[in-house]
């Protein structure tokens, strides 16, 4: 990966001070790392930071404490930014950027996305990121520059086992920063939080707080805290996932990351010359430094403001410090590009700019590319004899994580190998089971190679240094034992064509993707959906057939390959009931996304599925062998219907065949949420809070009915004189429509597919509903010549009216009570279990917006459960708000086999204890987002 071009933050004292809360150097004039000069450092517990005292300017907060900072003197780290009181010196934990790879326990690589407006602070330069070039990770609290992503690694969320890399123990998995306001610590009680600088600890998967002094005295091991129970534990999910990205593993679709596929190739040198040449400091000259040969191919390079009288071992220390690299600068040396000159110990530059090496030199006004030399400076290591490599063990046990092997030139793989295994006192054990793997964990993607016995060690390290210093610091050499499991890569592929046979659409998939028999074995097989489950025993041809399938069309509709995780049961705790959760991205605007955002962050990811890439069906497979799982929809009265038929067709594969679901409604009506006890729709209520809910909602029965649509040219006479069109079976969860209401609907409907862009707002929807419904004024329609109704066998008159409605819920058209609630002793209390529908009628435009507003109440016809319909003439219909106009012919409604659980919310929700994990949302200080 191409080092990143973005120019240091100031480091001069008070310069540092007074900028140390801006925005991304790139925000505004590229500033330049600068050499350290003669000022003294301080030292501190905490590794990594140079500190320089120095004198501020502006209002500056302690990163250390949160608190402000009294008087005139500071502390900043020229590596980092961290900005502290001199107090907080001998209490400071919070580690350098630069020391961030070697805290790493499992190198897990990142999901980066657009982060959008909200304020947050860079986890690697600490500064605002507010703005359009910002990224964050879509499963972890990391929030950085565009131009920071490269110098973050992989430290994001272990959130399953991939039977290589794994720990006994699961532990907290501390970040820094962006807490939500109210945050406490959870050791002194005191508020931990700040919107001023990045300060603060929190734990991703038990949301605990805690100030950097504090977090230490943290009992190590996680519990997951409050969302125990609705959480999937990482050591119940499996997944071999070595040739697949992060965005795969996740599911996340890559248009979030397209952007971010292609930074690393922009020509850096040109950004800056857009913004103008950067600040240099007075008397001095800067230099372009690059970090290894990859950097100087691309033309990547950081800019090292030089100062008077300006050492070597200075210069080369300023160029580690806008690397982020924590080594010693006496084991590094400076190249000039072109020129390939040493820049000696004893050389120092003078006033002017210039150095005294020679006749070769150039001075400060021969400013070119890094093609050009002069100013163009390669950062190398020096030449080592020997050294010293940590191994860290692949599943480490009570004890260091890792063991330090002396190497030398002659040094090979496998006598490193035995060494480490001598130090870990497993000298007894078959050292061909085991292999020395070099891991490179950048932050978008783990690579791993592992080392051939004869591989010479030294030479392999002066390979990578030589690519990349910067690479070097983020690579690892683990000991793993080859444990000889077989390898299961698991894909669902769907978008084949829905109602083939079994036979059918295993040969279409094998026809399509050229499966190979003895690496690939067909699971699972949903004909309703047109989806096909493969079990592939090896990484390569699980990726090749991944990479074909998305490219594959098949009846003009292209495939859709997912990963899919495996849930093991036996980890699976008792007491545990976790959630599948689905989003639909395009409801509620961008609501949508922010929640899928939300909840990946606070389960774990692999429970979340976006409705958008794969459907429901990708989580219900998913889950199909897990004995009892809740279900959260998150999107309108529409997508809970796509849910629940999905899970109606694929019922029987399920051993939970009655999940229980609950709603967070994104879209316009609402009206089962509204029922349900969820809201009219969603404002930006705490995701935290949603799922606390979720887990403390009771459980109700739903009634479901099936609408056959059996479509006949019916005579004058009413007898059938033929089919007009196969017939058509749909299922009904809030109401069933007929004339005027199916009409609005319609024209409604026609409205958002002509220019769906401007429909994402629930009150421009319901302008547009209302203004819809405006122009059918004058419209009439005797519905009562057109219909002939037969409620449980008895034939029913209908009065004069323009449009007939079959009740579910006592809810229609986004809240309204059509039924009424007025005492009838023809008809019992409405309610969604009592296996009954209503039947009501409307008489006009006028009638539905005076029922709409509260003044009126339906026409009640009847009630009962089967219901048969004959319709003379072509009419406009509407099944849970999906309008259509259906022909002339019969339909019948009658109940669609056994009730449906939901979840209601508790009306009193229960007080729990906030000791036992998540007292707040990460998210609550920005509503959820």
């Amino acid at each position: 990966m191409a080092d990143s071009c973005r120019d240091r933050p100031p480091t001069d004292p008070d310069a540092a001070a007074a900028d140390c809360r801006t925005a991304s150097p790139l925000s505004g004039k590229k500033r330049a790392q600068q050499s350290p000069g003669l000022r003294p450092r301080y030292q501190s517990p905490a590794p990594g930071h140079c500190l320089r005292r120095v004198t501020l300017t502006k209002p500056t907060f302690c990163h250390g404490c949160s608190d402000f900072i009294w008087g005139l003197v500071g502390f900043l780290c020229e590596v980092c930014n961290f900005m502290c009181h001199e107090k907080c010196l001998k209490t400071l934990r919070s580690a350098c950027s630069c020391m961030t790879p070697s805290a790493v326990r499992v190198p897990v690589a990142h999901c980066f996305g657009p982060a959008g407006q909200k304020k947050r602070f860079c986890c690697v330069c600490r500064k605002q990121t507010e703005g359009n070039g910002a990224l964050r990770c879509e499963v972890c609290e990391l929030h950085v520059h565009a131009d920071c992503a490269v110098f973050s690694c992989a430290d994001c969320r272990s959130s399953h086992l991939d039977r290589t890399l794994e720990q006994d123990t699961f532990h907290h998995h501390w970040r820094e920063g962006n807490l939500a306001a109210a945050a406490r610590c959870d050791v002194c009680r005191r508020s931990c939080a700040s919107s001023d600088v990045l300060s603060g600890m929190r734990c991703e998967w038990c949301g605990v707080t805690s100030h950097a002094a504090c977090y230490l005295s943290v009992p190590p091991e996680c519990t997951l805290g409050r969302l125990r129970c609705l959480m999937l534990h990482p050591a119940c999910v499996r997944l071999d996932s070595r040739n697949f990205s992060k965005m795969h593993c996740y599911r996340i679709t890559e248009s979030c990351s397209q952007d971010l596929d292609n930074s690393d190739d922009v020509d850096q040198s040109a950004a800056a010359s857009k913004e103008g040449p950067p600040a240099a400091p007075e008397s001095g000259k800067q230099l372009k430094v690059c970090d290894g040969d990859d950097a100087m191919k691309r033309g990547c390079f950081r800019l090292v403001s030089i100062m008077r009288a300006t050492k070597n071992e200075e210069v080369v220390e300023a160029a580690l410090r806008a690397f982020y690299l924590p080594d010693e600068p006496q084991d590094f040396e400076l190249l000039e590009l072109g020129a390939a000159q040493r820049l000696h110990a004893d050389d120092v530059l003078n006033r002017n700019g210039s150095d005294h090496r020679g006749p070769d030199n150039r001075g400060s006004d021969h400013r070119g590319s890094l093609k050009d030399g002069g100013d163009a400076w390669l950062l190398r290591t020096k030449p080592r004899d020997a050294e010293v490599l940590k191994v860290y063990a692949g599943r480490p046990r009570s004890g260091a994580a890792f063991v330090s092997v002396s190497v030398s030139g002659t040094s090979t793989a496998a006598s490193v190998l035995s060494e480490a295994l001598r130090l870990l006192h497993r000298q007894e054990v078959d050292t061909s089971r085991f292999s020395l793997v070099e891991i490179y964990m950048s932050s978008k993607q783990v690579q791993r190679q592992t080392l051939s016995p004869q591989e010479k060690i030294q030479d392999k390290l002066q390979e990578i240094r030589k690519v990349s210093v910067r690479q070097m610091n983020q690579t690892r050499f683990y000991l793993l034992e080859d444990r000889k499991r077989p390898l299961q890569v698991f894909l669902l592929v769907s978008g084949l064509t829905p109602m083939l046979t079994t036979d059918e659409c295993v040969q279409l998939i094998q026809d399509q993707l050229a499966l190979k028999s003895h690496l690939v074995t067909v699971s699972h097989v949903y004909t309703s959906q047109g989806a096909v489950a493969l079990q592939v025993s090896c990484f390569s041809e699980a990726e090749r057939i991944y990479m074909l399938a998305k490219d594959t069309t098949v009846s003009n509709k292209t495939l859709t390959p997912l990963v899919i995780p495996e849930i093991v049961l036996e980890q699976l705790g008792r007491d545990v009931c976790p959630l599948l959760v689905f989003v639909n991205p395009k409801s509620g605007g961008m609501k949508g996304r922010e929640l899928l955002y939300g909840f990946r962050k606070l389960l774990n990811p692999h429970q979340v599925f976006d409705l958008s890439n794969g459907g429901p069906l990708a989580g219900l497979h998913t889950f199909r062998e897990v004995p009892r799982f809740r279900v959260l929809v998150c999107g309108g009265d529409g997508t809970v219907g796509w849910v629940l038929g999905v899970l109606e067709a694929v019922r029987h594969k399920l051993v939970c065949r009655e999940p229980p679901i609950g709603i967070v409604p994104l879209g316009t009506g609402n009206d089962l949420a509204r029922v349900l006890r969820w809201g009219a729709g969603y404002s930006g209520e705490d995701p935290h809070h949603i799922l606390v809910s979720v887990d403390e909602a009771d459980q109700v029965l739903m009634d479901r009915w099936t609408i056959l649509l059996d479509a006949q040219d019916l005579s004058g006479d009413g007898k059938d004189n033929g089919f007009l069109e196969p017939p058509k079976i749909v299922q009904m969860n809030n109401y069933f429509g007929l004339g005027i209401d199916a009409e609005v609907s319609l024209d409604f409907h026609q409205a958002r597919e002509d220019d769906p862009d401007k429909f994402t707002s629930r009150f421009h929807n319901k302008g547009v509903y209302v203004k819809v419904g405006l122009q059918k004024i004058s419209c009439t329609r005797s519905l009562h010549k057109e219909l002939q109704l037969q409620v449980d066998a008895q034939d029913v008159p209908l009065p004069h009216i323009e449009g007939l409605i079959f009740l579910n819920i006592p809810s229609w058209g986004s809240g309204a009570d059509l039924w009424g609630s007025e005492v009838d002793v023809r008809h019992g209390k409405p309610s969604i279990d009592d296996g009954l529908l209503e039947v009501v009628g409307v008489t006009g435009v006028v009638h539905m917006g005076q029922v709409q507003s509260g003044l009126r109440s339906g026409i009640r016809i009847a009630q009962g459960n089967y219901i048969r319909l004959t319709v003379s003439k072509p009419i406009p219909v509407q099944v849970d708000g999906e309008p259509w106009i259906q022909p002339p012919g019969h339909i019948i409604i009658s109940a669609a086999g056994p009730k449906v659980q939901m979840l209601r919310k508790s009306k009193q929700k229960q007080k729990k204890s906030s000791k036992d994990g998540r007292s707040e949302s990460p998210s609550s200080r920005d509503g959820g987002h």
